[in-house]
């Protein structure tokens, strides 16, 4: 059965850690910036073929995040994520950071990947195995 990209969620678990905490006593923002890279790239090495890896990298173009509630030294986070729509060579993806004891959601985010190539560095048009399984179509 195929996978419908729409309502897939990757979860990625995070564990807070003493350096991700910032003078105020909880996670810094360029933290869940971090978190929100590591998380898409977890979901590309566990959802592409090693062909399309070996094959494509992707760039971040665009972040909108927005923070919702602190996350604290030693919370244990689960990252989720989800593609979205794609335009040309903008691919959309969701992110959400809650914390996994009660669900909370702590932050939110929208980014926008650009494909790239890995033998030449520069943006490439993705074939429609990569657009079917990494975005979903744009409402009519």
């Amino acid at each position: 059965m195929p996978i419908d990209p729409a309502t897939e969620r990757f979860v990625h678990p995070i564990t807070v850690e003493a350096a991700d905490i910032d003078e105020l006593g909880h996670v810094n923002n360029v933290v869940y910036l971090r978190w929100i890279q590591e998380i898409a790239t977890a979901h590309w090495q566990a959802a592409a073929t090693t062909e399309q890896q070996a094959a494509v990298a992707w760039v971040v173009v665009r972040h909108e995040i927005d923070y919702k509630h602190p996350g604290l030294l030693g919370d244990a986070i689960l990252g989720r994520t989800w593609v979205g729509t794609a335009v040309a060579r903008a691919f959309e993806r969701h992110t959400e950071i809650v914390r996994a004891r009660d669900g909370r959601l702590l932050a939110r985010a929208r980014t926008l990947w650009c494909p790239i190539s890995r033998t030449t560095g520069k943006v490439i048009t993705v074939g429609d195995d990569v657009r079917e399984r990494f975005s979903v179509p744009a409402p009519p």
